[in-house]
């Protein structure tokens, strides 16, 4: 089995900032790709960022700037520092993984459950 848990949400003022980490375990081979999706009530799932197994990164444009996506390989774990947050940024976080389990031969996708993050003052 694998499972990813999410941490660090929380409610905070505009300007501020949060931390949020995504620890994956179990029967893990190799993790590709590690990535943050958001979905705020009645919109669809967007990808956040994104981070490659070799540290290649890429944002959407609304967080460029102000958010950074970092992992722990060793450790199987990804993080998503974001400041300056907006209302906007408002919305449940799930953290994504592209990963090889040790009793599966392909790659596939799994997803943790989400934490809530609001903006708010």
């Amino acid at each position: 089995q694998v499972q990813l848990v999410e941490s660090g949400g929380g409610l905070v003022q505009p300007g501020g900032s949060l931390r949020l980490s995504c620890s994956a375990s179990g029967s893990i081979y190799s993790i590709s790709d590690m990535r943050w999706y958001r979905q705020a009530p009645g919109k669809e799932r967007d990808l956040v960022a994104a981070i490659s197994s070799g540290g290649s990164s890429n944002y959407a444009d609304s967080v460029k700037g102000r958010f950074t996506i970092s992992r722990d390989n060793a450790n199987n774990t990804v993080h998503l520092q974001m400041n300056s947050l907006k209302p906007e940024d408002t919305a449940v976080y799930y953290c994504n993984a592209v990963l090889r389990p040790h009793y599966r031969s392909s790659y596939y996708d799994y997803w943790g459950q989400g934490t809530q993050v609001t903006v708010s003052s």
